[in-house]
């Protein structure tokens, strides 16, 4: 198959190329290099620098015709999203939509589409979190990710278009951006390199271990997106591991790994975090026939090491 992916240029979705492409898949990226960086895209994927919100975006469809389409582009941060929920809506909401309206002009077969597994959810009573839960996003980034989920509906409904929604845990692993506000990981692995303390983001409500978090490795992630090629049409799939760590126990844990000694700092949490999230994701090992099969200490030590080798990121 043709397989064009959003924010192909970016950590998750560069991983997604490339689970593509070793699969015999043709992959064709979309990014506008905002936040991506070209030298993580795969050598043998086609290119095209562009946004999603892009009237031009029409042309690439015409000229590439792809079977599938794999949604990772977005507006990611949530702080980013609280300073200026006009930007984020742009990108994520209407982007989005211009994005399926060439599917459906140009005969897409289906869509794969991110969404996340802890903003369209927000503070619950109960966890671990399940599809079942009802939407209660606490930020205009949730609030676009639940937009784009009702779209995607539309367009199967009227278009025919197969589509699948999978919402993630905390991912992480190679290539995360270790300069931005999320990414934790990234951050705390390029703040040890350096010889820093990194700082958690702490409540009373959660002692001062910092917030409870589901981390799920980027390679598995890549996976659930390869099941989901020709599994689990008009589902969404929560895309996580079930096992809480709080932000203290993920920095002891890498801080183990790497051999440093130094204790993190503490600050107070920032405009939209939210205090724990923690995903059940059986319904994805039935729908997708997916698990995750990377455990938090393996993954933070294949993270760290390839930080070791590329510093700035990169390929």
């Amino acid at each position: 198959m043709k397989i064009l992916i959003t924010g192909g240029a970016g950590f998750i979705a560069s991983h997604v190329v490339d689970r593509t492409i070793q699969a015999g898949h043709e992959g064709v990226v979309v990014d506008d290099l905002s936040s991506g960086r070209r030298d993580h895209v795969h050598p043998d994927a086609g290119f095209y620098r562009i946004a999603i919100e892009d009237p031009g975006l029409r042309e690439v469809f015409e000229q590439e015709r792809p079977d599938v389409v794999n949604h990772h582009a977005a507006q990611a941060s949530v702080s980013v999203s609280v300073k200026d929920p006009m930007l984020d809506a742009r990108i994520n909401v209407l982007g989005s939509v211009n994005l399926f309206e060439q599917c459906a002009r140009f005969g897409v077969k289906k869509i794969i589409a991110i969404s996340s597994g802890g903003c369209v959810y927000g503070d619950v009573d109960t966890f671990p979190i399940s599809e079942q839960e009802s939407f209660k996003s606490t930020s205009p980034y949730g609030t676009s990710k639940i937009a784009m989920e009702y779209y995607l509906q539309y367009y199967r409904k009227h278009y025919g278009i197969g589509v699948t929604v999978l919402r993630y845990a905390n991912v992480y692993g190679p290539r995360q951006n270790p300069y931005g506000e999320a990414g934790v990981v990234a951050i705390f692995c390029k703040a040890i390199l350096e010889g820093r303390a990194p700082t958690i983001f702490a409540a009373q409500e959660v002692g001062d271990e910092g917030c409870v978090r589901d981390y799920v490795y980027v390679g598995d992630v890549a996976q659930a997106n390869f099941q989901a090629l020709e599994r689990g049409d008009g589902e969404a799939f929560n895309i996580g591991t079930g096992v809480a760590t709080t932000v203290e126990g993920l920095y002891r844990t890498l801080s183990g790994v790497a051999g440093f000694k130094q204790e993190p700092q503490y600050g107070s949490l920032r405009p939209g975090d939210i205090l724990k999230n923690l995903l059940i994701a059986t319904k994805a090992g039935t729908g997708l026939g997916w698990t995750p099969t990377t455990t938090l200490e393996k993954g933070l030590r294949e993270t760290f090491a390839y930080f070791q080798e590329h510093p700035e990121g990169g390929r």
